[in-house]
């Protein structure tokens, strides 16, 4: 698979995540201060957006290891670590995103090893609350300043 295929796809996989994640948090946070259920449906959704998280994952190590701007970074560290657009996906994205994986994956497992369903609930919506909080901050957004700007929709 290309690069570019590659970038296309974690784009895609991008919205679909975050989509899960918001729904399952939105879902979630509903049910924390109303009648505490915790369905079959936020299981499945509990399992669908960990699921996601970790083919994201692997596509973003797929892409770290192949992308041009991450080999000229492990090559030239002293003068890649002081460029922003360089620096940024080779260490702060990458960084926590993988974090952010790492919280819902743990999440995952807290949420399904819960034995009441008002634990069940708390524990996803915080869990993937952060990740979500994480992972929101660590995309590089056009409209963040502190990012790389890049634009919402990746295309071939």
């Amino acid at each position: 698979m290309t690069f570019t295929s590659l970038i296309f796809l974690h784009s895609f996989f991008r919205w679909i995540l975050l989509l899960s994640l918001i729904y399952a948090v939105f879902r979630g946070i509903k049910s924390w201060f109303g009648d505490k259920s915790f369905t079959q449906t936020d299981n499945m959704l509990r399992q669908y957006t960990a699921s996601l998280s970790h083919l994201q994952l692997l596509i973003g190590v797929w892409l770290y290891f192949i992308s041009p701007s991450i080999s000229y970074f492990l090559s030239n560290f002293k003068e890649a670590v002081h460029i922003k657009n360089i620096r940024f996906f080779a260490m702060e994205h990458s960084l926590m995103m993988v974090i952010a994986i790492l919280i819902v994956t743990v999440g995952s497992i807290v949420t399904k090893r819960m034995k009441t369903p008002e634990g069940k609930i708390k524990s996803q919506v915080i869990f993937f609350g952060l990740a979500l909080l994480i992972i929101f901050v660590s995309i590089p957004w056009p409209f963040l300043s502190f990012s790389v700007p890049r634009p919402y929709f990746r295309g071939f």
